[in-house]
């Protein structure tokens, strides 16, 4: 299977699991406040990833170099990224959300050229334009409320968009010589510096709720399945991808949240989910035609593919 296969493989599976992770975002939230949430999501993933690393004997770091702007780039991620996503959600709205973050893409697109050095291509820009105006036709933006009311968690949500489009080509720069299970177990590390002072000026204010077993059970899911298992998944895609084509992977995300709305929220399955899933899919497949000029970084994670599976054991 090629690296290109694989990475959309990847990519697709993180996306969709983050479109699918929102009725159980939801529950979980009602209990327990989100930066205190985070947290527990980065610690969860943390242990899961390391227990992994030991029992596959490998080393649980990088080379020393490597160290602090793997943990820089976790903090931008992962303490900066998912914690204003958290704080938008929770002071805009959901159709907002969707909207702002959907930008995200055209992010990575831009940061892919000014940092990767990365071809815009024609191509490309038509792919991210397809597969954007395929979640507006899902979405509806006129059900959008830019007020005054929302501005400052939509301000958090343009945040969130804006850093995680910068972490996912910052993985991609630092993917060619760091493996990416080492990366992934060391990188939610980086958010906790922000993260966890941030859950205790929270929890003081707002305690947790009572937590019973299906609390627990959503917890362990938005840990070991969304944060351990999906962040791996997309650093992977974008060590095996270049950035500008991977960035359509993030367009799972809304359609298997409408999807989803419709088989759980018995939610109708309208024209517009026909329309912007097709969009969407056009778009996914317009970015994987041309895969030529993305051997410079592949090439070299040949190299780290080898790394991953035999030296540090």
């Amino acid at each position: 299977m090629s690296a290109s296969v694989r990475g959309a493989i990847f990519g697709l599976g993180a996306a969709s699991i983050w479109g699918g992770m929102y009725v159980v975002s939801d529950l979980v939230l009602a209990v327990i406040p989100p930066f205190a949430l985070l947290t527990i999501r980065l610690l969860i993933s943390i242990l899961v990833l390391g227990m992994i690393l030991s029992l596959a004997k490998r080393s649980l770091l990088p080379l020393k170099k490597e160290i602090v702007p793997v943990l820089l780039v976790g903090f931008l991620g992962f303490g900066i990224s998912l914690g204003a996503q958290f704080v938008g959600t929770d002071r805009s709205t959901a159709v907002n959300g969707a909207l702002i973050t959907s930008a995200s893409p055209a992010f990575i697109l831009l940061f892919a050229a000014i940092i990767l050095r990365e071809r815009l291509t024609l191509l490309r820009i038509i792919a991210v334009g397809l597969a954007t105006a395929g979640v507006l036709v899902i979405i509806n933006p006129a059900a959008a409320d830019f007020s005054s009311d929302t501005f400052f968690g939509d301000m958090m949500l343009a945040l969130a968009a804006i850093t995680w489009g910068l972490y996912s080509v910052l993985v991609r720069k630092l993917g060619s010589h760091v493996d990416t299970l080492t990366f992934s177990f060391l990188a939610p590390v980086g958010g906790l510096f922000l993260t966890i002072p941030a859950a205790t000026i929270e929890v003081s204010q707002r305690p947790p709720g009572e937590i019973n077993f299906a609390i627990i059970l959503g917890i362990l899911y938005l840990g070991v399945i969304s944060t351990a298992a999906a962040m791996w998944m997309w650093n992977r895609a974008f060590v095996l991808v270049e950035a500008s084509t991977a960035s359509l992977f993030f367009f799972a995300q809304p359609l298997i949240g409408a999807v989803l709305g419709v088989l759980i929220l018995n939610q109708s399955f309208t024209i517009n989910l026909w329309v912007g899933g097709a969009m969407i899919a056009g778009g996914v497949l317009l970015s994987l035609i041309r895969r030529g000029s993305a051997g410079t970084i592949e090439a070299k994670n040949t190299d780290n593919s080898n790394y991953e599976t035999s030296s540090r054991t």
